[in-house]
């Protein structure tokens, strides 16, 4: 099975803290975490860790921190042909601090005018295709290309371009957020009206399978009826890129014919071992470790 993934590129690093820091002040740790990030790419970089067929899209500059981006893609076996190395362009990079005393993070990211579409105009074939938003042109191109491949958007701000891309895919796996500002309605995860209606206006619009991540209280979606399946209870110390992980996670379940439930359900397995470790990708679990985490419990 070949899989595309399309979007953005970032260089991340992570400073661990055991609370979050007061303005004004110095403060020093012992360690710091460098690799590379973004949502599509984190998908990518799992899809081929656990062994799936895998060519990421995307842009990076002719810099540090692109090269390492690439190099590290590499370590895992994703054709990076695909990828553009623009001179003159500075390749997107984030600091983050990761509060481990509630698992939080603050991104402060460092990023110019995005590349809407990629130089690369031949057509790519494709079984599998995740997308993010990012280099939209490209990804339009890429799943008009492949009407046949199951697909996948990581659907994490509301954009035209996410709006676009979201009709063309399969699957929308949209955040809180996402759903939030698209119905213009807040939702409330003890009422199940505000997830109905959030949901309904999801799929009148995207007309395909929609799929509500609620972070730690699940994702709330429809199977036989409206149902939110639960995330996995943990102690987290970094929720940085565990959203990206469980879009790669649910794009690989889903594209290796697992049930919508039983790809949700994995999907939140794999985001909740993320967050009980430091580094976005390099938390990213072994496939092994995921399938067999039903049983540890």
């Amino acid at each position: 099975m070949k899989v595309v993934c399309v979007g953005h590129s970032t260089f991340d690093t992570t400073l661990p803290m055991d609370f979050y820091p007061t303005e004004n002040l110095k403060y020093r740790i012992n360690k710091h975490i460098e690799c590379g990030g973004g949502p599509a790419s984190n998908g990518a970089y799992l899809l081929a860790k656990w062994g799936m067929n895998t060519t990421m899209m995307s842009a990076v500059g002719d810099d540090y921190y692109g090269s390492q981006i690439i190099h590290e893609f590499e370590k895992v076996n994703v054709d990076t042909q695909y990828i553009e190395v623009h001179s003159g362009y500075m390749t997107p990079s984030s600091y983050i601090i990761a509060n481990m005393s509630n698992g939080s993070r603050t991104i402060i990211t460092s990023k110019k005018d995005p590349i809407r579409k990629l130089d690369h105009s031949g057509n790519i074939e494709a079984d599998l295709i995740l997308v993010d938003g990012e280099h939209p042109e490209t990804a339009k191109r890429v799943l008009e290309a492949n009407p046949n491949a199951i697909s996948v958007l990581d659907a994490g701000r509301l954009t035209d371009d996410t709006k676009m891309l979201g009709k063309l895919v399969t699957y929308v796996v949209c955040s809180k957020t996402f759903a939030e500002e698209f119905a213009d309605r807040k939702i409330d995860v003890n009422n199940q009206e505000s997830l109905i209606y959030c949901y309904e206006k999801l799929k009148d619009y995207f007309q395909n399978t929609i799929v509500i991540t609620l972070e730690e209280n699940g994702s709330f979606t429809m199977l036989d009826q409206y149902t939110i399946i639960p995330s996995i209870k943990v102690k987290a110390l970094d929720s940085t890129g565990a959203g990206d992980i469980f879009h790669g996670a649910f794009t690989y379940f889903i594209g290796n014919g697992y049930s919508l439930k039983d790809a949700i359900h994995y999907a939140s397995i794999t985001g909740g071992i993320s967050v009980t470790r430091i580094g976005s990708r390099y938390s990213i679990p072994e496939l092994e470790e995921v399938l067999g985490y039903d049983e540890l419990i």
